[in-house]
């Protein structure tokens, strides 16, 4: 049922019906395109959440990765330092129990002291040195973690700035229908 809309100048049914067909069909494309935005973004949205569980599951893994590869650092050094002094204490006791006694065996005691004495701060250092390395791979894993988070959050802004407002939906449709008025006119 078509009508003339007097009012705006229409005063054909035709120019009347084509005026509402148009401004409808203007109205339902927007309000669609407004909605399929908005599905897109929800889906981006939930996208993201799985990434999100993703990167931190692996940031954990990896996390874990380097404070085992650590322990395990630790615990064969303090096997190496272990050794040490013991081969320090078997040198010290062969030169005792080599019978002889003065200036010359308490130079070689001081000597197999001071070797085994470095051997140990060789392998303290080096602990500190894993220690060291440790902390900053695990920072490196963070800013991993959170440039990939920061990258999710851009991903879902993108998505809902992408959806028209539903005042730009309307303000387009009363656009359209000026430019269908005046064309009918």
């Amino acid at each position: 049922m078509c009508v003339a809309i007097p009012a705006l100048g229409l005063t054909t049914k035709l120019a009347g019906g084509l005026f509402l067909g148009s401004l409808g069909l203007t109205a339902a494309t927007g309000l669609a395109e407004r909605s399929a935005a908005q599905a897109a973004a929800d889906q981006t949205y939930q996208s993201s959440l799985i990434a999100n569980r993703s990167a931190e599951q692996a940031f954990a893994v990896q996390q874990e990765g380097l404070a085992a590869q650590l322990k395990e650092t630790r615990a064969s050094k303090a096997q190496e330092k272990q050794a040490a002094t013991i081969r320090g204490l078997q040198a010290k006791g062969a030169i005792q129990a080599s019978g002889r006694a003065g200036l010359t065996v308490d130079l070689l005691l001081a000597d197999q002291q001071r070797q085994t004495a470095n051997f140990r701060e060789s392998i303290n250092q080096t602990l500190e040195s894993a220690s060291r390395q440790y902390g900053r791979n695990v920072k490196g894993l963070t800013a991993q973690r959170d440039n990939r988070r920061n990258q999710l959050t851009s991903n879902i802004n993108q998505a809902y700035n992408q959806i028209p407002s539903l005042g730009s939906v309307l303000l387009n449709t009363a656009t359209q229908g000026l430019t269908s008025l005046v064309a009918l006119s």
